[in-house]
């Protein structure tokens, strides 16, 4: 079961102009790589240990992303952590309670979250022989959903300083990287990837 972070005020009726979904756009990617064959577990791979290997990949590549745009997303330009549709998310503490905040906020609370865990040798292992904990999937589950949830933050409100700057192939490949990844292995739920189902729909139409 993926861990419930809070959801606020999803709006599907919502007609913003979404200028990633434009046809010019969609189509650009930094590589034409087969991302099936990619994201699937090899064979005689461990699957924790192919989530492991993954999940730390995908953080040095949405790190570097977000890193690329923080000087334009801060707390005046961003006071919410918000996504596509009206959706805006609020961090929930170690004690339970609901933090709203603005995005660099939330997003600096999600990577330094994920970096704990995969710093941690109790949860992300890397001497031979360890063992894996109990309840490793859930986990991974919770990092996938921030990293899904940093991208649709990006696509949702800093697209036009991200096609400004060129990045948008790289954010689409990064983009349809991840989303495919979390299907071949169940690590999303269709409601938390509903924000962005309209443009997973796109890309998937570009084979």
């Amino acid at each position: 079961q993926v861990p419930k972070l809070p959801v606020l005020g999803i709006n599907n009726n919502n007609l913003e102009e979404r200028p990633y979904l434009q046809q010019q756009y969609v189509c650009q990617r930094i590589t034409h790589t087969d991302m099936f064959a990619l994201t699937a577990l090899p064979p005689g791979v461990d699957k924790a240990e192919w989530l492991a290997s993954n999940t730390v990949a995908f953080f040095k590549h949405i790190n570097l992303f977000s890193s690329a745009l923080s000087e334009i997303c801060t707390p005046s330009t961003c006071p919410s952590a918000c996504g596509p549709g009206n959706t805006v998310y609020v961090w929930t503490d170690d004690h339970g309670r609901k933090l709203k905040c603005s995005a660099p906020l939330y997003f600096d609370y999600a990577m330094s979250y994920i970096q704990e865990l995969l710093t941690d040798e109790d949860v992300f292992p890397t001497k031979a022989g360890s063992v894996f904990p109990t309840g490793f999937v859930f986990l991974v589950q919770k990092v996938f959903l921030l990293f899904f949830r940093t991208l649709a933050h990006i696509y949702g409100s800093h697209y036009r300083e991200t096609l400004a700057l060129g990045l948008h192939p790289h954010l689409n490949t990064l983009f349809t990287h991840l989303t495919l990844f979390c299907r071949q292995h169940a690590l999303l739920e269709p409601e938390d990837t509903e924000p962005l189902q309209d443009l997973i729909t796109a890309l998937g139409r570009q084979g």
